[in-house]
């Protein structure tokens, strides 16, 4: 139930209910990596995340939390907080900002909303871009908190560049 494809995560295949999740960071900072193709083709999620970061709504703007914005009649964005800051540079011994029970928390959220809509699972190999993350270990917490428990998860690689 996990499945790696070559293509865009930005564009989830399928039209059945589906979830794209991205790791954002708990700094209300959004504008590199994965979040720049994001917002050109959904900019939903980054106003939503915006406001989020700035306190608006009822949930909790930490670590292991998910905020869900629909960007399409079966497609939802899920913006997980599952980095702490944002600079590798400014941590000792060169910590990166990853945090793996975060993930961990964050991707059980993810589940019961998949549960809950009948949804398939799609991401960018999250956490391991400019979080730092190992996707060995982040592959792992997919596969325990998602792909053991029956939810489908389409992991998206971008084409090599010519």
């Amino acid at each position: 139930m996990l499945t790696y494809l070559v293509g865009d995560a930005t564009k989830p295949e399928g039209t059945d209910p589906r979830v794209l999740v991205h790791v954002c960071n708990d700094q209300g900072h959004w504008g590199a990596g994965f979040v720049l193709a994001l917002s050109k083709r959904h900019p939903e999620p980054e106003r939503a995340y915006r406001a989020w970061a700035k306190g608006e709504g009822d949930l909790p703007f930490e670590l292991g939390q998910v905020q869900y914005v629909p960007v399409e009649s079966t497609l939802w964005v899920a913006n997980l907080v599952g980095q702490h800051d944002i600079a590798r540079k400014a941590r000792p011994s060169d910590v990166p900002p990853v945090r793996y029970d975060a993930i961990r928390e964050g991707l059980a959220r993810v589940r019961d909303f998949a549960r809950e809509h009948g949804a398939s699972v799609h991401m960018p190999r999250i956490g391991a871009g400019l979080a730092g993350g190992d996707w060995t270990i982040i592959e792992r917490v997919i596969r325990e908190e998602l792909t053991d428990q029956g939810v489908a998860v389409t992991v998206y690689d971008l084409p090599p560049r010519a």
